[in-house]
């Protein structure tokens, strides 16, 4: 599974806004875009942030849904294939589907401080869905799916640890979570108001469809 392996902040600070790639960290003033001589585009043109054309615009928008989920261009273009073919709208619908991807699922379940953290807990087999064990971070769950832990001390500490390090978190309402075991079920499907990304998916699609 390729995946990017440079630095998070760099891929923040080209969309211009905080993907949240580093968990709480970015919600600090640690995060490079609340220091202000680091706020710019990576590079040494980054100052030249000049006015962009229509296809600059609809790239970056499509780079920041690809840049905030953690996929390749590969993987993002079979999404928007499956988008593609059902009814509805596409932008929607290829939101809805990244949004039921394993990996965003544990993310949304404070299991895990970031998408990165998330795909790590789900490969190295933390994660147990409807009682079985997967190691693949882009599975799409759908409504009725349990998730529960490896039973091993190990596990259930790393992902208690993250509960109690970050209690005011906010769960969804597709997602009906159970700290104290913990487990999770999938109640619902996510919906464009779940999506904490402010991007304009129309752009995403025109973009795509050329």
């Amino acid at each position: 599974m390729s995946r990017y392996l440079g630095p998070a902040c760099r891929l923040c600070r080209r969309e211009g806004m905080k993907l949240m790639l580093k968990g709480l960290r970015c919600e600090t003033a640690k995060c490079s875009i609340e220091k202000r001589e680091r706020s710019m585009a990576p590079g040494q043109h980054g100052w030249r942030r000049g006015r962009s054309s229509d296809y600059g615009v609809r790239l970056r928008e499509k780079q920041k849904v690809k840049r905030y989920y953690g996929l390749m261009e590969k993987q993002f273009m079979k999404y928007f294939a499956k988008a593609q073919k059902g009814t509805g709208n596409t932008g929607q619908m290829l939101l809805e589907l990244l949004e039921r991807r394993l990996d965003n699922v544990i993310y949304k379940l404070n299991f895990a401080p970031s998408r990165k953290a998330a795909r790590q807990l789900v490969a190295h087999g933390h994660i147990y869905l409807n009682g079985r064990r997967v190691d693949i971070p882009d599975m799409l769950v759908k409504i009725g799916d349990k998730i529960t832990l490896k039973n091993s001390d190990h596990s259930r500490k790393v992902v208690k640890a993250q509960l109690e390090a970050n209690p005011n978190f906010q769960v969804q309402g597709w997602l009906q979570l159970d700290a104290s075991k913990p487990m999770a079920t999938v109640v619902g499907l996510p919906t464009r108001d779940d999506v904490q990304l402010a991007v304009e998916e129309q752009l995403v699609v025109e973009f795509c469809s050329r």
